[in-house]
């Protein structure tokens, strides 16, 4: 007999921890080669990391939700007809690449059948995905009925055996009852266990509230906000929206505007693009601009990597590239990584003021509100009826000032006001 260590692998370049967030076996499970053993996440990749031989599961040696370094010990399995010696297993590099996570809505259950239901690693839900199984109409083999890679290969459809619904009868009782005086004040109504739903969140939400409460509670947040009349990039976007998409095979939206008009801003306070660390002031050469993009279930914040260098067009197509790869589930770990600031697009979700939480250890982060007309006075005392926008800038306040913020917002607003012709997109 002996005892194999399993490892935390290398999960992608400069990543240098990782947690568990699952086990997927437990001490004494007898597992088979490649069957998973647990579910690791780091910057918003997870992966399951399965088993490299059969053996019995001897001991998991960390806490869920710990962040340990590459390399750290994580179980040990005892395996027959092997030397009484401690071995590692071998990374499994491949698997990560796989296991980026899928942002893509699992699919809606139609019955329940597994108690892991509505519970899926993201390489179940991209398997399942590219063979067009439903989820729901496979049993799991694994650790609570959970769904495996294996179970996803093994499926069979035609063994699929198509149940009658089920009419539920309800039966509605009346009672008489004899008038009593009511209270005037309602009593507070108990809420039973059995009213609630809990479930377990996943890695990526995990990882999310890993890092909120991390901002949260390291950096002093200070937030200002200031309007912006952008009637001329609307009028422009307007104008030259089809021709761009003719021309580019995608969408111009406003976005990219605010994009390039707060990189150009950056270049000239470059105190905005900066973190703290440990008593000293970081400030980065390169302006990597950090984006927001949801998906029905999550949060991702791609980067666009050294942002100064792009056109507004170039923005773009960037925006759209990372956009795309949330949504489809093919994003990078290398996209994810090396963001200086965030810029956040709240105006999508119909805000027009909100104060965002700065990612950490950025040292700012701005929201783009809804565009909206509202009349609003001239220099000659007279109105007019103009695109506005709030934007909302929250800074880590151990490193920026409100002189600071204004003299940026200032800045973001005059170059969003420059945008006047079709040759400044290109």
């Amino acid at each position: 007999m002996a005892i194999k260590e399993i490892k935390m692998p290398n999960l992608g370049e400069s990543v240098t921890e990782a947690s568990v967030v699952s086990w997927i076996v437990k001490p004494g499970d007898t597992v088979k080669r490649y069957d998973p053993l647990m579910e690791v996440v780091s910057d918003k990749v997870t992966t399951e990391i399965p088993s490299d031989f059969a053996g019995v599961v001897k001991e998991t040696l960390v806490e869920l939700d710990v962040d340990v370094p590459i390399g750290t010990s994580l179980m040990t399995l005892e395996v027959e007809g092997e030397d009484d010696s401690t071995q590692e297993v071998e990374e499994v590099k491949e698997e990560v690449k796989e296991e980026v996570i899928a942002s893509s809505p699992a699919p809606k259950a139609k019955k329940s059948v597994n108690k892991a239901a509505g519970r899926f690693s993201p390489a179940v839900v991209r398997l399942a995905q590219e063979k067009g199984i439903d989820l729901n109409d496979v049993e799991g083999t694994g650790k609570d009925g959970r769904i495996t890679r294996k179970d996803i290969m093994n499926f069979d459809p035609a063994k699929v055996v198509q149940s009658e619904p089920v009419v539920e009868e309800t039966v509605i009782k009346v009672e008489e009852t004899t008038t009593a005086p009511k209270s005037e004040t309602a009593a507070p109504v108990a809420t039973s266990p059995a009213s609630q739903d809990v479930v377990p969140a996943d890695g990526v939400r995990k990882a999310i509230a890993k890092k909120m409460v991390q901002s949260v509670n390291e950096i002093p947040h200070a937030w200002i906000m200031v309007e912006a009349d952008v009637t001329n990039i609307v009028n422009l976007r307007n104008k030259t929206k089809d021709e761009f998409k003719k021309n580019e095979g995608m969408s111009l939206s406003f976005f990219p505007f605010f994009a390039k008009a707060v990189v150009q801003a950056m270049k000239k306070n470059p105190k905005i693009n900066t973190s703290w660390d440990n008593g000293n002031i970081v400030y980065h050469k390169d302006i990597n601009l950090s984006i927001a993009v949801t998906t029905d279930e999550h949060l991702y914040v791609p980067v666009i990597h050294n942002a100064d260098n792009l056109s507004l067009a170039g923005i773009t197509k960037e925006i759209n590239r990372l956009a795309t790869d949330v949504r489809d589930g093919k994003l990078q770990g290398k996209d994810m990584q090396g963001g200086t600031f965030t810029l956040n697009n709240t105006g999508t979700l119909g805000s027009v003021q909100s104060m965002g939480i700065i990612n950490h250890p950025q040292a700012a982060i701005l929201q783009v509100e809804s565009i909206n007309k509202r009349i609003v006075p001239t220099k000659d005392g007279g109105f007019k009826t103009a695109d506005m926008v709030n934007l909302c800038l929250s800074i880590d306040h151990r490193i920026l000032d409100g002189q600071q913020a204004g003299q940026f917002l200032r800045d973001v607003k005059e170059n969003l006001a420059n945008f006047s012709s079709e040759s400044d997109i290109y």
